[in-house]
């Protein structure tokens, strides 16, 4: 038990899980825990250094905290927890023995000010007492350089100071100082607040500040969810959803992150522990994609802006998978040994070597990406013949570049192929330039990227198709079955009632499928055969079921899907087919995109109901 803690009546901290929240602001983000604990927040921004990082580091059963913000209430006897409607705004309530309780709310601030989106770097707890008078003990560890360094303390009369090398964070709280710093237990007879940010005074008092910032954040994510155009059917996943993609833009450079953790891996014990703190230009244009199917075009206007520093940083050449959300080019990767990982589950990993690779479907993610740019009257920045230009050069890279062996879309360290989802990737590259050339009268390059497009497609057709296994194949040439060969049908490759394409789909079920989960592949990799699936697999299932004319299948699997999510509706990279616990990297946006897809797929029209 702690020093602190004598009696041992706080107990242990709840087991480590992704049970776990989302609060952000589209500048940094962090992860609640449904004891109320803040378990990994990073700093400055999303790919910073993690103040809180107890989700890595998960400490003894004695009741201490190490890396993380806990509210704890004695003889704890229960949790809930849910966010505020069509926000991000979590609410967490604990509740004793006696049934006394407290209500914790968390977010970060978000909302228009002064003709900008404010959006600081402050996470904002405040806490009331809900019925009789608790105690409750706050635990505040903050941690700098991978929780090796603890900080320097100063105090104020209202506030904390956590001074670091490179940050410095102020609490300002009107809770008692001294029972936070002597981590004491107190009675709980009014509501509290803590704002921790940036080491800046509060120009107004600390009550009014986190009440304000509270109803103005709130305010923001229920107008922005208003606006949302949802289908009819599964109208809270789909918003829970579309805010969580929401939460993964850095909007300072509109970069777009593919999970907001590192270092959880993909399956117990695996080592497929990776950071995917960065973007990926692959799974930022599924991200955009999702969200353009709502109608929230916002998202892709930032990520445009990235985007096209992309492109231009490229010069006609080479193209990374994916780059820091600053655009940094050198992600070097390191493992940090002093951490012992997710559930002791090591390593955990720092940078991705993926930078290094050659992907060749990323040239078709990037004019994919910005396809809709070209044909959206509503956009407030149309893209044009300049920015089709820019394209071209990406397109010229996809007609080089398709035939050749690559790491594949999965990221294969150890082995290179023409990967079929590469070359189909590149295909979608040209045919979108064509259909974009032919909206900005252009004749002879549309001729030209159509002509390239229809060669590309006759080889890739004649190529991955595997008259043994009659099904389409990962590689050209190749005879191993892999999910990512639905994604034809999704680019608009091959019609969906083509009998080779319901001969693949046949086909990847019968070898990929674990009831209504599908892992990715079924070849071993540099670890061995995957033993988890991996969700945004289901959902291309999903999709190619709905499409060719499986529609009740789709909806059971679907239905399996949303049943796999958390208790606040989040889904992490990867779904255990025996026991459906959630593993890899939380929360993933391949994933969340994928419940967007499948319930506007799926879902009944509105005007079937009114």
């Amino acid at each position: 038990m702690s020093s602190s803690d004598p009696t041992g009546h706080f107990g242990p901290p709840a087991e480590p899980s992704l049970a776990l929240g989302v609060i952000g602001n589209c500048a940094f983000s962090a992860l609640v825990d449904q004891r109320a604990r803040i378990v990994w927040c990073c700093l400055p921004r999303f790919d910073g250094d993690p103040v809180f990082n107890a989700l890595l580091e998960p400490g003894d059963k004695q009741g201490s905290s190490p890396g993380a913000f806990a509210i704890e209430i004695e003889d704890f006897h229960e949790a809930k927890q849910w966010y505020e409607p069509n926000t991000a705004v979590l609410r967490t309530q604990l509740f004793d023995k006696a049934g006394q309780g407290v209500e914790i709310t968390d977010f970060a601030p978000r909302f228009y000010s002064r003709s900008r989106y404010f959006r600081p770097i402050t996470l904002v707890r405040r806490i009331r007492p809900i019925n009789g008078a608790p105690r409750i003990r706050v635990l505040l560890d903050v941690r700098f350089d991978w929780g090796r360094r603890e900080p320097l303390i100063t105090q104020g009369s209202n506030h904390v100071r956590y001074v670091g090398d490179a940050l410095t964070l102020r609490l300002n709280t009107d809770a008692p100082i001294s029972h936070l710093l002597a981590r004491q237990p107190f009675v709980l007879t009014r509501e509290h607040n803590f704002l921790l940010g940036a080491d800046e005074s509060l120009s107004e008092g600390i009550a009014d500040t986190a009440r304000l910032f509270e109803q103005e954040t709130i305010s923001y994510w229920r107008r922005w969810s208003q606006r949302l155009h949802i289908p009819l059917q599964w109208q809270e996943a789909v918003i829970r959803a579309a805010i969580t993609l929401k939460l993964s833009l850095f909007e300072d450079t509109g970069a777009i992150v593919a999970a907001m953790t590192t270092s959880i891996p993909e399956a117990p014990g695996s080592q497929r522990n990776w950071d995917y703190r960065y973007c990926w230009l692959r799974d930022a244009f599924f991200v955009v994609r999702a969200l353009n199917s709502l109608s929230e075009v916002g998202t892709m206007e930032d990520y445009l802006r990235w985007l096209s520093n992309v492109v231009l940083q490229a010069r006609g050449s080479h193209i990374q998978p994916l780059y820091g959300i600053g655009l940094e080019r050198e992600l070097p990767e390191s493992t940090l040994d002093h951490l012992s990982g997710y559930r002791g589950m090591g390593p955990v990993r720092v940078g991705n070597q993926a930078q290094e690779h050659f992907q060749h479907d990323v040239y078709g993610n990037v004019v994919l990406g910005a396809a809709q740019a070209f044909h959206d009257h509503r956009l407030l920045h149309r893209a044009s013949h300049a920015e089709f230009k820019q394209l071209e050069t990406v397109g010229e890279q996809a007609v080089l570049a398709y035939d050749q062996p690559d790491a594949g879309m999965w990221e294969l360290r150890t082995r290179a192929r023409v990967h079929t989802s590469s070359a189909l990737m590149c295909w979608a590259a040209c045919d979108r330039l064509a259909k974009i050339a032919v909206v900005l009268n252009e004749p002879h390059r549309a001729a030209y990227w159509q002509g390239h497009a229809d060669v590309m497609q006759e080889r890739i057709l004649r190529e991955s198709w595997n008259e043994e296994r009659q099904a389409f194949a990962e590689s050209f040439g190749g005879r191993n079955l892999d999910a990512s060969v639905l994604l034809m049908i999704e680019v608009g490759f091959i019609a969906a009632k083509d009998p080779r394409f319901i001969a693949t789909v046949d086909a990847l079920e019968k070898h990929l499928c674990d009831g209504p989960y599908m892992r990715r592949y079924e070849a071993p990799d540099d670890f061995g055969k995957p033993e988890t699936a991996f969700n945004i697999c289901t959902f291309w299932r999903i999709d190619a079921l709905a499409r060719i004319g499986r529609k009740q299948q789709a909806l059971e699997i679907f239905e399996a899907m949303l049943a796999a999510r958390n208790h606040v509706g989040l889904l992490s990279e990867d779904t255990h087919p025996v026991t459906g616990e959630m593993w890899g990297n939380f929360p993933q946006t391949y994933s969340m995109v994928g419940i967007i897809n499948a319930a506007v797929r799926l879902s009944a029209p509105w005007d079937s109901q009114i």
